[in-house]
């Protein structure tokens, strides 16, 4: 039992690793976006706003801060692959988001739920996986025929769950099918599922 935890530590800890670094990096580049709203300007404007309480300042350079990361992100690499990939999965209630959690899971299941956490700013509290459920329960379309629904309503949150669970296995199973029972079953199980 030991061999076999050390084993998934060592070889499958480094893909998790390595896919998650991949991420943040497609999330995070091209540093420079064009916006579709002056954020810094804006900021600055509510900043010296003299009628707003200091309280009132807060909470709404925050929201700014909030839109603008959201914007660099749908804008970003993996932003533009989720779009990219948009229209095969809209069917299933899915939107570019859902699409690129579904993406990175190809490297290692366990990614998916890290992804959500990136692409929802979930990071930004002390209670992560609160601040994850909070940001998906608030999360709605904005564009498209269900601009302003809600998008993780009961039937995708389960529909994706279920999705997760039977797509083609990651890549850190397959290497595990390989190691164990050889490339040929490797192969099928990539290619059959």
């Amino acid at each position: 039992m030991w061999d076999k935890s050390w084993q998934y530590l060592h070889k499958m800890g480094t893909v998790i690793l390595f896919a998650s670094i991949i991420i943040w990096a497609l999330g995070h580049f091209p540093q420079k976006v064009h916006y579709s709203t002056p954020y810094n300007m804006a900021i600055a404007l509510v900043a010296e706003d003299t009628t707003l309480t200091d309280d009132q300042k807060a909470v709404s350079i925050e929201q700014l801060e909030y839109e603008k990361e959201s914007e660099h992100l749908e804008k970003s690499y993996i932003g533009q692959l989720g779009h990219f990939i948009e229209p095969v999965i809209r069917p299933l209630g899915f939107d570019w988001k859902i699409g690129v959690c579904l993406l990175t899971g190809l490297a290692a299941k366990e990614v998916v739920v890290s992804t959500m956490g990136v692409l929802y700013q979930a990071g930004d509290s002390d209670d992560d996986t609160a601040a994850l459920q909070t940001k998906l329960q608030q999360q709605t379309y904005k564009s498209g025929p269900h601009k302003g629904e809600k998008v993780f309503n009961p039937l995708v949150a389960f529909s994706m769950m279920i999705f997760v669970l039977i797509y083609m296995p990651c890549i850190a199973a397959i290497t595990a099918i390989k190691k164990e029972g050889g490339r040929k079953w490797a192969i099928l199980t990539g290619c059959y599922t």
